[in-house]
């Protein structure tokens, strides 16, 4: 008995396609024609797409089955190789399903930063998008330190900040700046690394920095960043002038 390649195609459980792109790369040999032209496969064609399609089951690459067919077989190393790379593949799809239950249980969006689930309703656009540039220059334990500071900063000057128009006035930039500043100073105090990040970096301080900078100028306007530069200066203020003296330190 003779079939067509869309015949072969069902009675294997696969595709045309898939047939053409096996003739192409050179597993499955090209059958004779009939006087019309139209491709005849027989048996061994069938048994040759089946083997093939059992060894792609596995997750054997075509060009390994390539070998294989002239070779009899599919090494165990070439097996083992591929046991790997499926364990790590279950690996990811397990951790993907951890983290695809946190956003269900949220509610927050599918691209929200990993741990920021719980926070991600309070966080604006760009507020996300930072973070997602953080993740790439920060280490783990930096990323749960910012996922703290997320989950503790429930001030409502957080929205006005993120509202705040770039046309807004000194005195609304000034009144923001103030109330910013001591979250900023609390911040610094409860996580020293923020003054110095160096040690928790991912990337070259250099290539860190230039980056952190390109971020906060794209994705605030003009009034934002001008806030919270203020905030961050009024912030070292208020953290130098709550220090200590050291005339005094030294008194009982």
């Amino acid at each position: 008995m003779a079939w067509s390649t869309q015949e072969l195609a069902e009675l294997a459980g696969t595709t045309v396609n898939t047939i053409r792109h096996y003739h192409r790369v050179g597993l499955l040999e090209e059958p004779e024609r009939r006087h019309n032209g139209y491709k005849q496969y027989g048996v061994p064609h069938l048994v040759c797409l089946l083997r093939i399609r059992r060894l792609v089951e596995l997750g054997v690459p075509l060009s390994e089955i390539g070998v294989a067919r002239s070779n009899g077989d599919v090494p165990p190393e070439v097996l083992r190789q591929v046991d790997a790379q499926l364990a790590a593949e279950m690996e990811r799809l397990h951790a993907a399903r951890a983290d695809i239950a946190v956003l269900l249980r949220d509610g927050a969006p599918a691209d929200t930063p990993a741990g920021f689930e719980s926070v991600a309703s309070r966080l604006s656009e760009a507020d996300t998008s930072l973070i997602h540039v953080y993740t790439r220059l920060y280490d783990e334990d930096a990323m749960k330190d910012l996922k703290r500071m997320a989950e503790n900063d429930t001030d409502p000057v957080n929205a006005e900040l993120d509202a705040l128009p770039p046309d807004a006035d000194e005195a609304t930039r000034q009144d923001v700046a103030e109330r910013l500043a001591p979250i900023i100073a609390q911040n610094l105090n409860d996580y020293p690394w923020l003054n110095d990040p160096a040690g928790r970096l991912s990337k070259s301080k250099n290539v860190s920095m230039q980056t952190f900078t390109d971020a906060v100028v794209s994705l605030y306007n003009t009034a934002q960043i001008d806030v919270l530069t203020r905030a961050s200066l009024l912030a070292q203020e208020q953290r130098r002038l709550a220090e200590p003296d050291e005339d005094d330190a030294g008194t009982d």
